[in-house]
């Protein structure tokens, strides 16, 4: 079912436990049942209205919030998610309430020296699209960045770098202008980029994601939040 994008692993389980699964027209209700590819798996109204009434929030993260779980008296980036920290010009219907802040997931983290586009979700299936070992949604940077770059070096940030001992994917790497990078990746290890950056001499200043999929920061002020529409996909 995850590997289909219905839902994420732990729904899975959650909704063969209540009868909302069918194969082939027939209900599961055995944790762990095999499905054949050719076979047709379903879910149950309940379970559609149930992922439905999940919401996925855009935040601007600023500089210093940690992207997940506190950590040395630092704030999460959740804490900014209330209603007077709400984008003025967010065009969802969506009434916000506590509810909308149980069970978010941070899909795909930026560092506490990094700013931009921050996604907390809900729903297993945005998470395992965007954070997922076979994810495939690129993700744009804006990186100022202090040092010499020949070309050479763009090459190298553009395919044939390692990290960990392992090939780094293929990027896209270009100069924005003077003194500022481009990067489109569609892998996320950890600090990827400065660490990029360092193996061909640069010095990362700063760095803005403003971009995830087909969703864009825009407008959203700094600190500030929106709702994720329901005409909107990454």
């Amino acid at each position: 079912m995850a590997e289909r994008g219905l839902c994420s692993r732990r729904e899975a389980d959650s909704y063969i436990e209540r009868g909302w699964v069918k194969v082939d027209g027939m209900v599961v209700a055995e944790l762990g049942a095999r499905a054949f590819p050719d076979q047709l798996i379903t879910l149950e109204r309940a379970a559609q209205a149930q992922q439905t009434a999940r919401v996925t929030i855009l935040i601007n993260k600023p500089i210093g919030y940690v992207s997940g779980q506190a950590e040395k008296g630092y704030t999460p980036a959740v804490a900014l998610v209330d209603a007077r920290t709400r984008h003025a010009h967010d065009r969802s219907p969506l009434r916000f309430t506590r509810a909308h802040l149980q069970g978010l997931a941070v899909a795909g983290r930026l560092d506490i020296d990094s700013q931009g586009l921050l996604v907390l979700t809900q729903d297993g299936r945005i998470a395992r699209q965007l954070i997922g070992e076979d994810s495939d949604v690129d993700k744009e940077y804006l990186v100022r960045v202090q040092g010499r770059l020949d070309a050479a070096g763009l090459a190298l940030l553009n395919h044939g770098l390692s990290l960990d001992g392992k090939p780094l994917r293929p990027a896209q790497v270009r100069w924005q202008n003077a003194d500022q990078l481009c990067f489109v990746l569609r892998e996320g290890k950890k600090r990827q980029i400065r660490r990029m950056c360092e193996l061909v001499g640069l010095k990362v200043m700063g760095l803005k994601r403003v971009r995830i999929g087909r969703v864009t920061l825009g407008d959203l002020p700094r600190g500030q939040w929106r709702y994720l529409r329901g005409n909107e996909s990454f």
